[in-house]
């Protein structure tokens, strides 16, 4: 269940960044956990005892940026005394982490799943990849039809799930995979400084709500041109950075795509995001979400649902069905 990385040649890949406390990033220990308790990706499966295709690469540029790496499924052993053993915790992740799920992997309790908000709170980092924001969704808990989203076309604000008010914001729905445009909004922030001022890329893009207030947002999904309602709407965050109490929060939408994984590109601005999260490098992050995103609250057109579980919703969410 648990996998790790060695840790040899410090910083190499890293220069040019502004380092925290000296000259050389410290060794980090991060955790990345890729539990799938809904849809499990192919980048985070796993072939028996084999590491899966994220895992290989995690293991492979780990030791170069100074980030030694655990590798877990099993979210039994989130308690508050293997959750201090690392610096940050680094998540693939999908559906109600809390229930066995789709990969059958030991669930967190409740317990466990507060223990690691608390931990963040406290100082811990956090990286995010893709579906981890299609993790722990507001009023999708045990027993909720997953095929009726209609839970998901509300901004939830103060009242979403803890877990969506720490990552920043939650997944709604994705449309086909498509090239689309990503604009940058700051080329200073670590592992950036490589992107210009706009690029495309084929991807599984995700359509994402309830921001928090603090995001500083990084890149934002252009929208314009996409096909499929779920981007019709205005432009919005698809990559951040925020405080989440004491702890760092990095998320990117991005890594659906095994060619995008093993891009050099996204590699940079992963690793870019690692090392700010557990603190090797410092950055600007200064809230800009109003700024850079404007209409990012405006929610994509919605599909017929269930009218029991749209009312169950908007009750949550504090708004008229």
């Amino acid at each position: 269940m648990i996998l790790r990385t060695g840790v040899t040649a410090l910083g190499l890949g890293l220069a040019g960044w502004n380092f925290a406390a000296s000259a050389q990033p410290k060794t980090k220990k991060v955790l990345f956990f890729s539990k799938s308790s809904g849809y499990e990706h192919s980048v985070i499966k796993r072939k028996g005892d084999e590491p899966s295709f994220a895992e290989n690469i995690l293991a492979r540029l780990g030791p170069k940026h100074g980030i030694e790496f655990t590798f877990s499924k099993d979210g039994s052993l989130f308690t508050p005394e293997y959750l201090a053993r690392f610096d940050a915790y680094f998540f693939y992740t999908t559906g109600l982490l809390t229930e066995p799920g789709t990969d059958k992997n030991p669930p967190m309790t409740p317990a466990g799943k507060a223990a690691f908000l608390e931990a963040i709170k406290n100082g811990k980092g956090f990286i995010g990849t893709h579906s981890a924001t299609d993790t722990f969704h507001t009023n999708e808990g045990p027993g909720a039809d997953t095929k009726d989203r209609s839970a998901r076309y509300f901004n939830y604000g103060a009242k979403a799930d803890p877990y969506v008010r720490m990552i920043g914001a939650e997944f709604i729905i994705h449309g086909k995979q498509q090239t689309s445009k990503m604009r940058l909004a700051d080329s200073g922030f670590p592992g950036f400084k490589n992107y210009g001022p706009s690029f495309d890329l084929m991807e599984e893009w995700y359509s994402l709500k309830d921001f928090s207030d603090n995001l500083h947002v990084i890149l934002a999904q252009e929208t314009e041109g996409m096909d499929g309602e779920p981007y019709q709407r205005p432009p919005y965050p698809a990559t951040w950075a925020r405080m989440h109490g004491k702890g760092r929060v990095f998320y990117t939408s991005m890594g659906h795509r095994e060619d995008v994984w093993t891009s050099s590109r996204f590699q940079e601005m992963l690793f870019g995001g690692i090392a700010w999260a557990t603190g090797n490098v410092e950055a600007d992050i200064t809230p800009n979400l109003n700024k850079i995103t404007p209409g990012h609250a405006e929610l994509p057109p919605s599909k017929p649902n269930p009218p029991s579980a749209a009312k169950k919703a908007a009750t949550t969410a504090g708004q008229k069905p």
